[in-house]
């Protein structure tokens, strides 16, 4: 069974390339609080996101100046697990910081 109409084989061509295609990609991205120490904030992103220390502090400042700021990208089931484990290191320590995740 052919397919003779061209805008049929373009729509059927575009949806295999989508499917073979790259992932979506998610910004990580932490919001500032009034609580949740600077010192916490460099310690996620070295832990959690693997910052060096310089990288983990120019992040942590623009959180605190800009209100917050990108921790990297991931696959969805990287950022997902990203943002639970800063939720749950940040209550365990009593702090509200959030994390949540954006399509790029």
């Amino acid at each position: 069974m052919g397919t003779k109409d061209p805008a049929i084989k373009e729509e059927i061509a575009s949806g295999v390339d989508q499917k073979e295609g790259h992932p979506p990609m998610f910004r990580v991205i932490l919001h500032n609080d009034d609580y949740t120490t600077m010192e916490f904030v460099v310690e996620i992103l070295i832990k959690v996101f693997g910052k060096s220390l310089e990288k983990a502090s120019i992040i942590m400042l623009n959180v605190h100046r800009q209100g917050k700021g990108i921790c990297g990208s991931y696959t969805r089931e990287i950022a997902e697990t990203k943002v639970n484990t800063v939720h749950n290191l940040a209550r365990e320590q009593g702090f509200p910081l959030k994390s949540t995740m954006e399509k790029e």
